[in-house]
C-alpha cells in the first residue's frame, strides 16, 4: 500500500447528501467516515438561476411558437436558433435560419442570409413567393431560382446616426439581387437603372411588393447608403417605403 492509499478520499460536497451506501472494506469504510466529516454543516452551492436566453430557448412564448408553425406551412426549410445577447443593444431573439424559402413550384435557396427573427422570416418568405418569383415570371418571363442577400444581423447603428440599426436585432434583410431560372442575374447595383424597361420594372415592383408586407423598404432611390441593395425591415407602427 502506497502513500496516497492512506489518504481520505476526496469527497464531492455537491455528492453529499446523495451517497449510496453498499458494504466496504473496514479501513475504506474509515477512510469514508473521515472524508465525510467534512460534509457536516457545508453551506450549500449557490444554485444559478438559468439565463434569460436560456429560459426564453427553453419555453418560447405562444406568440413566438405560432410563427415557427406559421413558416413551417410555407414550406420553408429553417432552424431555429438559441437567443444570443450581444451587448449595446444587440441581439437576436427568437431567430431562425433559412436554408430555403418556397415559390410557387421550386426550392428558393439564399445565399449569405445570417439569422433573422421568426417575423422576419415568414415576411420574407410571402414577399419571395407572391412578389418576387411571380413578377420575375409575368415580367421577365422566368422563374426566381435564388435571392442573393447582403446580410442580416449585423451589430451596428443607422449610417450617419446613433440609433441602433434593425440589423442589430436581426429585423432587417438587404436584398442584392436575384438569380433567375433562366440564368440571368439581375442586381440592384447594376440594373436598377437598367436601359431595359422590363429589368427596371422587375425592381420597382418587388420592392413595392416589399412595401405592401415590411415596415420599411429602402432603395436606391432613397440614399447613396442603399445604391446596391433592397433593405427589408419589419416592426415599426409606420410603414416607410422610398
Amino acid at each position: 500500500m502506497d502513500g496516497s492509499s492512506r489518504r481520505a478520499p476526496r469527497i464531492d460536497r455537491a455528492a453529499c447528501a446523495t451517497v449510496r451506501l453498499r458494504p466496504l472494506h473496514p479501513l475504506a469504510a474509515l477512510s469514508l467516515a473521515f472524508g465525510l466529516a467534512g460534509c457536516v454543516g457545508a453551506p450549500e452551492a449557490p444554485q444559478r438561476r438559468p439565463s434569460r436566453s436560456a429560459m426564453e430557448t427553453i419555453a418560447p412564448s405562444p406568440d413566438q411558437r405560432q410563427c415557427l408553425a406559421n413558416l413551417g406551412r410555407s414550406d420553408a426549410a429553417f432552424t431555429p436558433l438559441p437567443d444570443q445577447y450581444y451587448g449595446a443593444g444587440c441581439a437576436t431573439l427568437g431567430t431562425v435560419r433559412l436554408t430555403y424559402l418556397r415559390s410557387d413550384t421550386a426550392r428558393l435557396p439564399l445565399s449569405n442570409l445570417g439569422p433573422v427573427t421568426c417575423t422576419a422570416a415568414n415576411t420574407l418568405s410571402g414577399w419571395a413567393r407572391f412578389g418576387v418569383d411571380r413578377a420575375a415570371r409575368q415580367i421577365l418571363g422566368s422563374p426566381l431560382a435564388r435571392i442573393e442577400t447582403m446580410g442580416s444581423y449585423s451589430c451596428r447603428t443607422v449610417a450617419g446616426t446613433t440609433r441602433m440599426s434593425a440589423h442589430a436585432t436581426a429585423n432587417a434583410i438587404d436584398i442584392g439581387g436575384f438569380l433567375l431560372a433562366d440564368g440571368r442575374r439581375i442586381t440592384v447595383l447594376r440594373d436598377w437603372n437598367s436601359p431595359s424597361p422590363q429589368i427596371r420594372a422587375f425592381l420597382r415592383t418587388v420592392r413595392d411588393s416589399g412595401c405592401k408586407r415590411f415596415g420599411t423598404v429602402l432603395s436606391p432611390d432613397y440614399n447613396a447608403a442603399h445604391h446596391d441593395h433592397l433593405h427589408l425591415e419589419v416592426g415599426g407602427t409606420k410603414a416607410f417605403c422610398r
